[in-house]
Parts: C-alpha cells; sequence; structure tokens
C-alpha cells in the first residue's frame, strides 16, 4: 500500500507528520513524501524542511494520497501540475485525503464537487466556490473522500481511515502506541468554544478574510 503525502513550499508542519505517524504504521505500508520537484521544502515558520524524496510524476498511482494544508496552498489553487496530477491519482486512488486547507486544493482540482468536506474553520467558506458542501465536523468521510478539520485534525483523520484500512483493533493498537489521549489545558480548540475575541483577532487576520460570509 503506497501512501503518497503531498507538500509544497509553506505547507504546515503537523498537517502532514500527525497523519505520517500514524498511517506509516500500516502493515505493509511505504511512504512516500512527494512535490512537484524533489528535495527540501520549508514550513509556513521556515525554520523547519522536509524532505520530498520523490516528484509527482515519479509517484503516479498512490493507494492512498494525503494532501497537507497551509500557507502556501493559496498559490496553487490554479497551479496546473498539481491539480492535474491529483485527478489523474484519485482515479485510481482507493482513498483521496487532505488535512486543513489541504481539502482547498483537492476541491480546486474538482474532485470534492457535491460532496460534504471540511477544512480549517476559517477556510470553510471557500469550499462552496467549487461547489462542495462545507461541514463544520473534524473528520469528514465520503466514499473515498477524507478531509480534516485544521491541522491537530490531521491525526484523527488518519487513525479513522486506519481503522477503515486495517480494522478498529489496529487503529486502537496505533492510537495506544503513539500514547494519543488528548487532554488540551484549555477548551477553546473551535471557533464555537473559544473566547470570541480570540476568534476574531484570528479571523482580522486570515487570508481568506475577503472572501469569508459575514
Amino acid at each position: 500500500m503506497q501512501i503518497a503525502l503531498v507538500v509544497y513550499d509553506r505547507f504546515t508542519a503537523l498537517d502532514v507528520v500527525g497523519p505520517y505517524e500514524i498511517l506509516s504504521r500500516a502493515p505493509g505500508a511505504q511512504t512516500v513524501f512527494v512535490a512537484e520537484r524533489p528535495g527540501p521544502l520549508r514550513t509556513e515558520t521556515g525554520a523547519l524542511a522536509l524532505t520530498a524524496d520523490q516528484a509527482l510524476s515519479e509517484v503516479p498511482s498512490p493507494d492512498v494520497v494525503v494532501v497537507s494544508g497551509g500557507p502556501g496552498q493559496s498559490a496553487l489553487m490554479d497551479h496546473g501540475p498539481l491539480l492535474d496530477w491529483l485527478r489523474a491519482a484519485d482515479a485510481t486512488s482507493t482513498w483521496t485525503t487532505s488535512v486543513c486547507t489541504g481539502s482547498l486544493l483537492l476541491a480546486a482540482a474538482g474532485l470534492l464537487a457535491g460532496r460534504r468536506a471540511t477544512s480549517h474553520w476559517l477556510a470553510l467558506d471557500e469550499l462552496r466556490r467549487f461547489g462542495a458542501e462545507p461541514t463544520g465536523e473534524r473528520v469528514v468521510f465520503d466514499g473515498k473522500y477524507v478531509t480534516a478539520a485544521g491541522v491537530s485534525a490531521g491525526i484523527d483523520m488518519a487513525l479513522a481511515l486506519l481503522g477503515r484500512i486495517g480494522g478498529d483493533d489496529l487503529a486502537r493498537a496505533v492510537q495506544l502506541g503513539t500514547e494519543y489521549d488528548p487532554q488540551p489545558p484549555y477548551d477553546a480548540g473551535s471557533p464555537h468554544k473559544a473566547p470570541a475575541h480570540l476568534v476574531d483577532t484570528l479571523r482580522a487576520r486570515s487570508r481568506f478574510i475577503l472572501t469569508q460570509s459575514s
């Protein structure tokens, strides 16, 4: 089972590393980080680099596609090489997935039209532009398409997907092995729970501010 994790300049590290840590533990899994060109790619902060071992063209038919999100996504919404690869890979994939604003790239490739999907809460309305039905759920399955909300939700998505691939006991074992037992010190992980002034502050800073509905 080949799992292709898509990265690009200014991706968000946890978007791809979280799912990698979970899915790479599936028996027989071959995980590969792919980008338009192989080589190091910097995260949104510029402080961390991850190496894409293979070019997109070298991985034409992965079984599982995982598209990360991050600020660099905005510049790729009409980027032919990536969108064409997503369409081609999706034609034969068993699962096509995304984390955070990675779902906007799937949507831009035309893969989420008419489907329920999620993304980072600041970007949900963007999905409508491409005919998708945005939801506020943390993980959304719609056929073979699996989308996760912002950043940390990629771990939940990967565990849920691992359960579909290898069964509940495998997913539980990986959850236990990675000691994924969230007990956050604050209950502010969604816009419905966080203080209103913090929600407003993040909205004001968002690159999606001009296209959000009121």
